[in-house]
């Protein structure tokens, strides 16, 4: 009698070891951007699908300042995902540019998200009709070091020009709008989505015209860059400009660090593309996220639990 009341209570405790393993939470932390920006509403989007259709998942949306600083906590290990835009991902895995002398390389993909459209914006006064009318122009790339200031240079090399052919100015998007507006810009680059508001506020006021990047160029700087993708911005989409326009674009990418189990970023990729319905529920960019779409744009190494899924559905071989 004693020695079978032992091994139910050895059983006993055996099965409850097994069901707390079972039921211990999975914490993670996803890097977004800014409070008032696109990146963190997004990304509690993000993290509210995998808390809910996982069990014991725990994943905090967190806010930053966005991009490069969301890669360097995935390499502290603060972080194991970030919404990121892909060429500034491409920089530090390849430690150029923004990251010139400081290669971060356990960052992988999961997919592109959304894109985020490098918009070239001039005053109707300038008289430029294209990216080969800005030399001798003023204007205004974005601030120094930023994201938007590599794509301003990328952009005008695939035209034949650099900085040193402009009349450069380092402005934040309202800053650049503003002159425009005042006349103390002619044109100005602005990656961002679309609408961005400081965009829609110059067009109500002074009025603007959005420059296309198309033809052999685009292609160009599309083959050289391959974190850049084909896009229009629809007509319309600021007052006055009434036809489309060619644009390049960028895209808003969810990263992950190259440390975590295929298991575990497999069951959250199928978990946030099976659920794109309530993304787009609960924010607007949502809408503009397919699974389709996100393996384009990439430059840098999918995660392979994330490959286990788009295979699983027949998107990768």
């Amino acid at each position: 009698m004693k020695k079978s009341l032992l091994i139910t209570a050895v059983l006993g405790l055996a099965l409850l070891a097994t069901g707390c393993k079972g039921t211990t939470n999975k914490n993670y932390i996803l890097a977004t951007g800014g409070t008032s920006g696109t990146y963190y509403p997004f990304g509690g989007a993000i993290a509210n699908i995998w808390n809910t259709k996982i069990e014991n998942m725990n994943v905090t949306a967190q806010a930053t300042g966005a991009s490069a600083e969301n890669l360097r906590l995935i390499n502290k290990g603060e972080a194991e995902y970030a919404i990121v835009q892909n060429d500034v991902m491409d920089y530090a895995y390849n430690g150029t540019d923004l990251f010139a002398g400081e290669k971060i390389s356990n960052i992988m993909t999961i997919g592109t998200l959304y894109p985020e459209v490098v918009q070239i914006a001039v005053s109707k006064a300038s008289g430029i009709k294209s990216i080969a009318d800005f030399r001798g122009k003023r204007i205004s790339v974005g601030d120094a070091g930023s994201g938007v200031e590599f794509n301003a240079k990328q952009i005008l090399e695939g035209y034949g020009l650099t900085f040193n052919d402009i009349k450069k100015s380092n402005l934040s998007f309202k800053e650049s709008a503003e002159g425009i507006q005042n006349g103390t810009l002619d044109g100005c680059f602005i990656t961002a989505g679309v609408p961005n508001s400081a965009l829609q506020e110059l067009a109500f006021t002074a009025g603007l015209i959005l420059i296309p990047v198309d033809g052999k160029a685009a292609d160009a700087i599309c083959d050289k860059y391959n974190y850049y993708t084909k896009t229009i911005i629809p007509a319309g989409t600021y007052k006055g400009t009434d036809t489309d326009t060619a644009a390049l674009a960028i895209k808003a990418t969810l990263a992950v660090s190259s440390k975590l189990d295929e298991a575990t970023v497999y069951e959250m990729t199928k978990a946030l593309f099976s659920n794109l319905d309530e993304l787009a529920t609960a924010h607007a960019k949502g809408k503009e996220v397919t699974a389709k779409a996100a393996i384009t744009g990439v430059s840098v190494p999918f995660h392979p639990g994330a490959i286990k899924y788009y295979k699983e559905i027949g998107l990768m071989k």
